[in-house]
C-alpha cells in the first residue's frame, strides 16, 4: 500500500493540519510507539504467534467438501470474514458453480437475528450440506446464541450429527460454547483471550472461513507481519503512515472534524470499510478518559463507495458542514479491466469514452474528487493498493487496527473495551428474560416509567 497525504496539510487545506502540528505531537507518539514494542497489544501477539494455522488449514481441507461454509456471528466475528470474502473473491461467488468455484464450499454469512433475514437464509442452506462455524468470544452473545439454538434445531430435526456439521469458535478457557465443546467433542478453535472481537480477523475467527474458501491465509499473514515490521521499525513520525496519519486524525478532530469517511473506489474494498467502521466507532467513541475525565472523544465512521456515492454523499462532502476528513481507497492494477467499445462516435457527449480502459475512468473519478474537495477546502488522502490479493489485504487489517491504537492513545481512552455496547447488552438480556438479570429488568422499568411518550 502507498501512502499520499497531499491533500491533508495546510499546504492545501486552509486551516489545516500543519507539518509543525504533526511534530508538536511527535514526542507522544514516539511514547506510543515505544510502549507499542513493549507491550504490544493482544492482536500483534496473536499475530506473532498462530500456533493454530497448520490446524486452520488442515480443517479448512475437511470442510472443503461440503457444499456451504456459513459463519454465525455479528460484529468482529462476521465483518472481518465478509471484508476477505469480497475482497478476494468472484463478487457472485455463491452462484458459481462449484468448479468456477475451484472445489470451494459457498460462504453465508448469519449477522443478524432478523427473522425474516435468518430464515430467506436458511432457505438457501441444507443443513445435511453444510458446516455451521459457531463463532462467540463470550459463548453467550445474544444474536449469536439464538441463531446456533435456530441451527441446533435445524440438525436435530434432519437427526444430524453435531460434531460433523458445527465448529465452535470461542474462548479458550470458558464460557457456555467452550462447555458444550467439551461436553460434546464438538470441533472448536481458540479465539485469544487477550483479543477483542474487532481485532480479531488474523486469528482462527477470520482464518478458518478464508482458509476454506481457498484464501492463502499465509500471505496474509505475511502481508500483516510486513505492515507491522514496516510500521514499528520506523521511529520518525514524519515517515511513518501508521503515526502520521494517527497524528492527522486525532488533529483533525480536535480542529472540529468529527467525522472520517472512507470512499473506496473499487467494490471489492467495499467491505473493508464496513469493517474499519465497526474498528473505529468502538475503539475511539468513549465517554471517559483512562483517568475518569468526561471527553466524549471518537470520530463518526461513514463508509462511501466511488463512483457510486460521488451521486449521493459528494454533494455534501463538498458543500456541507466542513466537519469530514476523507480517505480514499484506490486500486492501481485492477484484476479485470473491460475496455470501452468505440461507439457513437458523432456523440461527443459520450464519444470520449471509446477507447478507454474502464480502470482509468474509476481512477479519474478518484482524482477528480479528491481535488474538488481539496478546492473546497475538505482535507482528504488517499491510500493505493498496487493490487487486490491477500498479501495487501492482511497490509491493511494490520495497518488499521495499529492505526486505532494510536489514536486511541493520543485520545487517552482504551481503544480495547465498548462499555456502551455492554449496556445495551445487559438491557438485552433483562428484556428477554435471561436469569440473573432481574434488577436490571427492574432499572428499565423504572426509566420507562419517567419517558414522556409521544406515538402516532
Amino acid at each position: 500500500m502507498n501512502f499520499d497525504f497531499t491533500n491533508a496539510l495546510d499546504w492545501n487545506v486552509s486551516e489545516g493540519v500543519s507539518i509543525d502540528d504533526v511534530k508538536s505531537i511527535s514526542g507522544k507518539l514516539h511514547s506510543f510507539l515505544e510502549s507499542f514494542r513493549q507491550s504490544p497489544p493482544g492482536f500483534i501477539k496473536s499475530l506473532r504467534n498462530l500456533d493454530e494455522i497448520d490446524e486452520v488449514i488442515k480443517a479448512a481441507e475437511g470442510y472443503g467438501n461440503f457444499e456451504n461454509f456459513v459463519i454465525v456471528g455479528i460484529g468482529g466475528s462476521a465483518l472481518g470474514v465478509q471484508a476477505i470474502q469480497t475482497a478476494l473473491l468472484h463478487p457472485s461467488w455463491n452462484s458459481l458453480e462449484r468448479e468456477s468455484r475451484s472445489g470451494h464450499p459457498r460462504l453465508f454469512v448469519i449477522d443478524n437475528v432478523d427473522p425474516e433475514h435468518v430464515a430467506s437464509l436458511m432457505d438457501l442452506i441444507d443443513p445435511s450440506k453444510s458446516v455451521f462455524n459457531i463463532i462467540s468470544k463470550s459463548g453467550s452473545t445474544a444474536e449469536t446464541m439464538a441463531n446456533y439454538l435456530v441451527i441446533r434445531g435445524a440438525l436435530e430435526l434432519k437427526g444430524l450429527d453435531p460434531k460433523i456439521h458445527l465448529v465452535f469458535t470461542t474462548d479458550p478457557n470458558e464460557g457456555a460454547l467452550r462447555k458444550i465443546a467439551i461436553d460434546e467433542e464438538i470441533p472448536n478453535f481458540k479465539i485469544p483471550s487477550n483479543v477483542g472481537g474487532r481485532f480479531s480477523v488474523l486469528t482462527s475467527v477470520g482464518l478458518l472461513a478464508s482458509a476454506v474458501i481457498g484464501v492463502d491465509v499465509k500471505a496474509m499473514i505475511d502481508g500483516a507481519k510486513k505492515a507491522l515490521s514496516d510500521f514499528i521499525s520506523q521511529e520518525d513520525t514524519l515517515k511513518n503512515p501508521t503515526l502520521f496519519n494517527a497524528a492527522l486524525h486525532y488533529l483533525y478532530s480536535k480542529k472540529g472534524k468529527r467525522i472520517s469517511v472512507m470512499m473506496p473506489y473499487s467494490n471489492a474494498l467495499y467491505a473493508l470499510a464496513d469493517w474499519h467502521r465497526q474498528l473505529w466507532a468502538e475503539s475511539l467513541g468513549k465517554e471517559k478518559n483512562l483517568t475518569g475525565e468526561v471527553i466524549n472523544a471518537g470520530q463518526t465512521p461513514v463508509k462511501a463507495l466511488g463512483t457510486v456515492d460521488q451521486h449521493s454523499q459528494v454533494q455534501l462532502y463538498m458543500e456541507g458542514p466542513n466537519d469530514k476528513i476523507i480517505t480514499f481507497l484506490k486500486v492501481k492494477e485492477f484484476r479485470r479491466n473491460v475496455k470501452i467499445p468505440k461507439i457513437h462516435k458523432d456523440k461527443k457527449e459520450f464519444a470520449y469514452l471509446g477507447g478507454k480502459d474502464m480502470s482509468k475512468l474509476i481512477n479519474s473519478e478518484q482524482e477528480a474528487t479528491a481535488l474538488a474537495l481539496i478546492e473546497k477546502g475538505r482535507p482528504n488522502l488517499t491510500i493505493t493498493f498496487e493490487k487486490i490479493n491477500a498479501e495487501e489485504v492482511g497490509k491493511f487489517f494490520t495497518y488499521y487496527e495499529s492505526l486505532v491504537t494510536a489514536v486511541g492513545y493520543l485520545y487517552g481512552v482504551n481503544p480495547f473495551d465498548q462499555p456502551g455496547v455492554e449496556l445495551g447488552k445487559l438491557n438485552t438480556y433483562a428484556l428477554v428474560g435471561r436469569e440473573g438479570y432481574e434488577l436490571q429488568r427492574e432499572h428499565i422499568e423504572d426509566v420507562k416509567k419517567k419517558l414522556k411518550y409521544f406515538m402516532m
